[in-house]
């Protein structure tokens, strides 16, 4: 009897850590939509590609935050939402309901909040340090791991073939917060930024984000100009520096 029942335990595979994504468009994945690819595709956010960076082969690089053989992507990220109306909408406490120890959840929020124009999305800088405090406290109080993220940059302001930032405070502000509360942060402005600069205006513009002819896809018959949301070459290339990122993650400040 306890030959079998060793045997058993050996057979029984563990469950995988979840890694859930909370944050905007850019973040979203958009293939859980109802005829994605007629109505939406090449739309992707980095969240939607993110899961084959967490392969069993790549968590052998990130087996400081993820004890486990497998891990498990889970996107709850919404177009349109900031720190505030996540919360709001009731999507973060449904995804709380469902968290547990040792899982992941990486945060990224910035494009919605700055929408001053936007009163149901727009959250002020202390406001945003609120909420991102907030998201962090309940995370660590599940035993969960959190970790922030800096908004991805969009597509402009470019000067002399260099990429700036266009989300004003709101980077800087993730940064603080990361430091008050010893929480680990990804500044995903400055890496998406570089990048773009390395690659240069006119091949991101074309192949990373959503600037499309018209008559190339069904969803969008006229064209498209969005220097916002990515087309998946860009989604990937940002879910990698993301995966980059945590491999440099230094435990201690967990």
């Amino acid at each position: 009897m306890g030959l079998t029942v060793l045997l058993m335990s050996f057979m029984i595979k563990r469950e995988p850590v979840k890694v859930y994504l909370i944050g905007d468009s850019t973040v979203a994945d958009y293939s859980l939509e109802t005829d994605y690819m007629q109505k939406r595709y090449p739309l992707t956010g980095w969240g939607q590609v993110f899961q084959q960076f967490l392969i069993k082969d790549s968590l052998k690089n990130l087996n400081h935050l993820i004890k486990n053989d497998s891990a498990l992507v889970i996107d709850q990220a919404k177009g349109g939402r900031s720190t505030r109306s996540f919360f709001e909408e009731g999507r973060w406490k449904a995804l709380l309901t469902t968290l547990k120890k040792n899982d992941l959840v990486l945060i990224q929020f910035g494009h919605n909040d700055a929408a001053k124009d936007k009163p149901e999305r727009y959250v002020d800088i202390p406001g945003y340090k609120k909420f991102l405090r907030m998201y962090v406290n309940e995370t660590r109080a599940k035993g969960a791991k959190p970790i922030l993220i800096t908004p991805v940059t969009r597509n402009y302001p470019w000067k002399n073939g260099v990429l700036g930032s266009a989300h004003g405070e709101y980077p800087q502000a993730v940064m603080d917060v990361a430091k008050e509360l010893s929480v680990p942060v990804i500044d995903l402005t400055t890496l998406s930024a570089d990048l773009f600069t390395s690659k240069g205006i006119d091949f991101v513009t074309k192949n990373y984000f959503m600037n499309l002819d018209s008559g190339k896809y069904v969803a969008y018959p006229k064209g498209q100009k969005d220097n916002t949301h990515f087309q998946p070459d860009g989604a990937k290339e940002i879910a990698r520096l993301v995966y980059e990122g945590l491999k440099k993650i230094n435990i201690s400040s967990m």
